[in-house]
């Protein structure tokens, strides 16, 4: 075969085929979220997250999530005051990178909306954002599990405030966990 047609040929075998790069991830997953927007509350709340992120080369993505948090942590007497619950639609970058076999690790920052209802708070929706990081770990190329944490900050007024105090807002900080699956595509 002249030199120029023997540089075409194609071999076969596994260390020849190069693995296809996924663009996204699907997360769905258990969250919880501590509840400090609301005074005097006294257990966090869970509930589930959905997210997406779309991935650009190796390392980075944008995020996109959206919380919702219902359930008292805990039924115990005194529980919380009225009937709380939390919603958050928050999207950021992140960056992520396998760390050892088949663990990886995230860092992300989030920017968006949160709302705070069955409390009668003046806003109950607020301009919010975070930071946060967690950790991977592959079943396969397409599964994985994952584990997060993150700090989001939103600004709500104290509940049962005098008229003249009912638009004054106060910085509250949210811990919050989520554990669940992942889905590359």
């Amino acid at each position: 075969m002249p030199l120029a047609a023997a540089g075409q040929v194609y071999e076969s075998g596994p260390a020849h085929h190069a693995e296809a790069a996924f663009k996204y991830d699907a997360y769905v997953g258990f969250a919880y979220t501590s509840l400090n927007q609301v005074n005097l509350s006294r257990y966090g709340l869970m509930g589930g997250q959905v997210s997406v992120t779309r991935d650009w080369g190796q390392y980075f993505g944008l995020r996109g999530s959206a919380e919702y948090y219902k359930r008292p942590y805990s039924s115990a007497l005194p529980g919380n005051p009225g009937n709380p619950s939390v919603y958050s639609v928050l999207a950021g970058p992140e960056f992520h990178m396998k760390i050892y076999g088949k663990v990886g690790g995230l860092a992300f920052a989030e920017l968006g909306v949160e709302h705070t209802g069955g409390e009668n708070m003046s806003p109950n929706t607020s301009f919010a954002g975070g930071y946060g990081g967690g950790a991977t770990y592959d079943f396969g190329r397409r599964l994985a599990i994952e584990v997060t944490g993150d700090r989001v900050g939103a600004s709500f007024s104290l509940i049962n405030n005098t008229p003249q105090l009912a638009l004054s807002p106060h910085v509250t900080w949210n811990s919050r966990a989520t554990l669940g699956a992942v889905y590359r595509f």
